[in-house]
């Protein structure tokens, strides 16, 4: 594959969070980016900087199946033209290995080891337990770092104001992220989203001190992409 060169955008959103990520761990980030940007090359750039940092599990979900695909085909598959990683991958004379794994039980602790799951999916895996099946338990021994596409779907409960009991009882898409996230204190969520309703007060609240990056539409439009 031929090299790819960052754009101007793309380095500086690496420029934004990277000193973060050597200064203090920020455990949570949202990169805002208008759809075309690029957010998936920086996702690859992130984990193999995070793998330098001793991170080996790394869990992507997004609430469509088909995007899981095609993310899988740009992570996973060296044949295809837009696969994200060189054809040898080596960090400071180390060899690493892209690993694609249904679960992390048997995590290759030498290889960037990558999840995929839908949004509903994952969250029907961590509340009905089934054989080689993730549980939250997966999650207590070993950091991972959690990278979630279009991330406005995770806000369902953000959005909306529930009962105290509905609060404890709703076992939404948004609480089973957060639940996993919470399992260990090294883990890490990295949210990605073309779509976030800043103007709403509750998801604005979420996300102030979250957004490492933001690049909106305007501006996609007058640096003429």
């Amino acid at each position: 594959n031929e090299p790819i060169t960052l754009t101007t955008e793309q380095q500086a959103a690496y420029d934004a969070l990277l000193p973060n990520l050597e200064d203090a761990l920020p455990h949570s980030a949202l990169l805002y980016g208008v759809t075309g940007s690029g957010k998936t090359l920086i996702m690859a750039g992130l984990m193999l900087y995070l793998y330098k940092k001793g991170y080996r599990n790394f869990l992507f979900f997004v609430n469509l199946s088909n995007i899981v695909e095609k993310t899988r085909e740009n992570f996973c598959n060296p044949a295809s033209t837009k696969y994200l990683f060189a054809d040898e991958i080596t960090l400071d004379g180390e060899h690493i290995r892209i690993n694609q794994v249904d679960n992390f039980q048997y995590a290759d602790k030498d290889a960037i080891n990558i999840c995929f799951a839908t949004t509903q999916g994952l969250h029907m895996d961590m509340w009905m337990a089934k054989e080689n099946g993730m549980s939250f338990d997966d999650f207590d021994e070993q950091k991972v770092v959690l990278i979630s596409d279009e991330a406005h779907h995770l806000n369902v409960d953000t959005k909306r104001k529930m009962s105290a009991d509905e609060e404890s009882s709703y076992h939404s898409w948004e609480q089973t992220v957060k639940n996993i996230f919470s399992r260990n204190a090294d883990n890490i969520l990295l949210e990605f989203t073309a779509t976030c309703d800043l103007a709403n007060p509750a998801i604005r609240a979420s996300y102030e001190n979250k957004i490492i990056f933001d690049y909106a539409l305007a501006k996609f439009y007058s640096d003429r992409y």
